[in-house]
């Protein structure tokens, strides 16, 4: 018998977790969107309005199906508002401790036959779903950032994962018009384990002195044909996370190539985080981002 998915719950309404919520609804089911504090539910719900609204105005998205697409989220604040859901994906951040903290305390809430995902980029969705009382129906959900406008998403087995966990999530990621990629439960999985150890050598070209931040990025912009240059990129994904998406690899893998750079490492003690906080390798401060070395 098939699993299926109508209501979906989501921990977490940041970018990822109001991004998630916004396609879900957009594809019509319908939503709870909870987070630890209850101004972020207020932020994240403002978020999808804001980028509906941009729909309409271009044209893409009707008000009557703006308007539909709203009254189908509502806030969860506690774990207990979830217990309807058929999905609960989390999507908090990037870090196992927190992660297994929300799935410990969320579980006794929930349906026994409710599906339960990560949206983790970089953590073993196997370690995760051990720390549950579900582990054949836990899953790795992987949306790429911005949501909204990426197409991809990696599913990702725990190896007690079972099948109709597994199809579910692929009807459930084809329903919300984007493309699955399976990839096997290894530190990064896909996209992240090429992507990142990049832009890693992206900053240890900086740190050498091969080239300044500006030259970096247009070489990658213009030489590789890249929409975005990897220190601009590594600022919107946070520099904390690129960190901690690096230190899964090494720690991983155990190989050396992984060692993320002390610069990062250093961007990151400052508190240099990219975009979010107004300053990474470049200074968002102004009227136009300035390179900061």
């Amino acid at each position: 018998m098939g699993i299926e998915i109508r209501k979906v719950g989501i921990i977490g309404a940041g970018q990822m977790g109001s991004g998630i919520a916004q396609v879900c609804a957009q594809a019509g089911y319908e939503v709870s969107l909870n987070d630890i504090n209850e101004d972020r539910i207020h932020a994240g719900l403002a978020t999808i309005n804001g980028n509906i609204a941009k729909l309409v105005q271009k044209g893409t998205v009707t008000e009557t199906e703006r308007q539909a697409a709203l009254q189908r989220i509502s806030a969860a604040p506690g774990y207990e508002d979830l217990h309807g859901c058929d999905l609960v994906i989390e999507a908090a951040t990037e870090n196992e401790e927190v992660k297994r903290k929300i799935f410990t305390t969320v579980c006794p809430v929930l349906r026994p036959d409710a599906m339960l995902a990560s949206n983790t980029s970089s953590i073993s969705i196997t370690r995760l779903a051990s720390v549950t009382d579900r582990p054949e129906r836990f899953i790795g959900i992987h949306f790429m950032n911005p949501v909204p406008r990426m197409q991809l998403v990696e599913l990702i087995r725990g190896i007690a994962t079972e099948d109709p966990t597994f199809d579910a999530a692929k009807h459930f990621i084809s329903a919300l018009g984007k493309t699955v990629t399976v990839a096997e439960d290894f530190p990064a999985f896909i996209v992240n384990r090429i992507l990142l150890p990049m832009i890693n050598e992206a900053i240890y070209t900086l740190y050498e002195g091969v080239g300044s931040v500006d030259a970096i990025d247009t070489a990658m912009k213009l030489g590789a044909n890249h929409p975005m240059g990897p220190l601009q990129l590594a600022d919107f994904i946070g520099l904390d996370t690129c960190l901690s998406v690096m230190q899964v690899l090494h720690e991983g893998l155990a190989d050396s190539k992984y060692r993320p750079c002390p610069l990062l490492v250093k961007y990151v003690e400052a508190g240099w985080l990219g975009r979010k906080t107004q300053r990474g390798f470049y200074d968002y401060r102004g009227e136009k981002p300035v390179p900061t070395r």
